[in-house]
């Protein structure tokens, strides 16, 4: 969706808000002079015969899920010449393997302290039951973006934020902060409502995978996918139970979260409110291909995922081991279609599963550990992280 400008009137108060967020962040008390200081190493150059092995369907695979977005990428100057001399490419083994080692060169992703391992999750487009009106059973709205938030795109006065934008609520003269998460259930918002979900913890999954169906009484299903975000920072719920001593950090999945709040619905209302953030949603195209992600390409099951886009460039091609949370090895080429507001690290990933109940406990279960490695066309100057 395309952000709202905001208007010369409103400028200042916008940068007002940014002083303030500025400010705030200025008054966290800083390290001991003594404290060490990790070197921070993003991208180390590295041979092609570094990488694991990879089998020749996932080879298929995972090229075939970079090419499929690169209809988005014929203007991208990275991009555009690997895209248009992949366009005719056979998609045999051989001929990939060819044309991957003549036109990309290999970096490992690294951490601070030139780490490799970094932390590889799931997510997935979750099914729920719902309605278009709303029933004694279905009585959680599924909001579109609010009318009366301001999305400012703050690059557009300094360039060094690209990416950042401020979301608020202009009263007056003054632009304010939206709404928090806790507000917008109890007080409603003025947006449409797209559909009812019989469960508060359905929005919520919803909202953290950032796409979904919604399954209707007779048989048809609705696709929705993000729109907007009200701007406040994303909190884990599962952070959440763990501070309140309600599960250890290694139990913490998304069965272990629903079934506490099966077990104690008298506080889900509490257990929501610890994440300020608050997911707004549009209708998606019908047909069976995977939801949208970042770059508006349909996502591949087991072969898009969601990255750090400071790090990682949507539209490039990733090399990616890990296992499965039963120990079995994924290794594969996948390529960055999506971002997610967790997905934040050098060295960090969010793998598509796919739809449905299945992926969603494979997507649910990830907590793995990993190594990424960024396929970069050759003569192109590596991302400004480098």
């Amino acid at each position: 969706m395309t952000a709202k400008r905001i208007t010369p009137a409103l400028k200042h108060p916008a940068l007002t808000l940014l002083s303030l967020i500025v400010l705030t962040a200025c008054s966290v008390s800083t390290p001991k002079p003594d404290a060490p200081t990790a070197s921070l190493t993003t991208y180390a150059k590295a041979d092609w015969n570094a990488l694991p092995t990879v089998s020749d369907s996932d080879l298929q695979a995972g090229f075939s899920a970079w090419r499929s977005a690169c209809p988005r990428l014929k203007s991208d100057a990275t991009w555009a010449p690997t895209c248009a001399a992949a366009a005719t490419l056979a998609l045999t083994p051989a001929a990939i393997r060819q044309f991957l080692q003549e036109r990309l060169d290999v970096y490992a992703l690294r951490a601070g302290g030139h780490r490799a391992d970094g932390l590889i999750t799931g997510y997935y487009e979750p099914v729920y039951s719902g309605s278009l009106t709303r029933t004694a059973k279905a009585t959680v709205p599924v909001y579109g973006v609010p009318a009366d938030m301001v999305s400012v795109q703050l690059d557009d006065l300094y360039p060094e934020l690209k990416g950042k934008r401020l979301r608020g609520r202009v009263e007056g003269r003054v632009l304010r902060p939206y709404d928090a998460a806790a507000t917008i259930t109890a007080k409603g918002v003025n947006a449409p409502i797209l559909a009812w979900l019989s469960h508060p913890m359905d929005l919520q999954f919803l909202q953290i995978q950032g796409s979904g169906r919604i399954r209707l009484a007779d048989g048809r299903q609705l696709r929705i996918a993000y729109a907007d975000q009200n701007g406040h920072p994303y909190r884990p719920i599962g952070r959440w139970l763990v501070a309140q001593g309600e599960l250890k950090k290694e139990d913490v999945t998304m069965d272990a979260i629903r079934a506490w709040a099966d077990a104690h619905p008298q506080r889900v209302t509490e257990l929501l409110a610890s994440n300020p953030s608050y997911v707004f949603f549009t209708k998606g195209p019908d047909g069976d291909e995977g939801p949208r992600g970042s770059l508006n390409v349909p996502l591949t099951a087991g072969y898009s995922v969601a990255v750090d886009r400071t790090v990682v460039p949507l539209g490039s091609l990733l090399w990616l081991s890990t296992t499965r949370p039963d120990g079995t090895p994924v290794v594969r080429p996948v390529a960055a279609q999506d971002t997610g507001g967790a997905i934040t690290g050098e060295v960090r990933a969010d793998l598509y599963w796919g739809t449905g109940d299945a992926a969603g406990k494979l997507a649910g279960d990830m907590k793995q550990k990993g190594n990424i490695w960024l396929l970069w066309p050759k003569g192109v100057a590596l991302p400004a992280g480098a």
